[in-house]
């Protein structure tokens, strides 16, 4: 049972993630040799306020 766990700012649309679960399942369902239902893939979105580099908010920087 491949388990994935993605975290990303938030902000992406539906047919995004859509797209993104689907193009990693068959990945893994690729290379491993697994089915499609074995997968699970979780998306952990997270809010650029609640994240920082080097110092300073990714919410505040001006090229996101």
């Amino acid at each position: 049972m491949p388990y994935v766990k993605i975290e990303m700012f938030s902000g992406r649309t539906h047919e995004q993630k859509r797209k993104l679960v689907a193009s990693l399942t068959n990945s893994l369902c690729e290379n491993l040799g697994c089915s499609p239902d074995a997968v699970w893939i979780v998306i952990d979105e997270k809010s650029k306020e609640n994240w920082a580099s080097g110092g300073n908010l990714i919410s505040e920087r001006t090229s996101n």
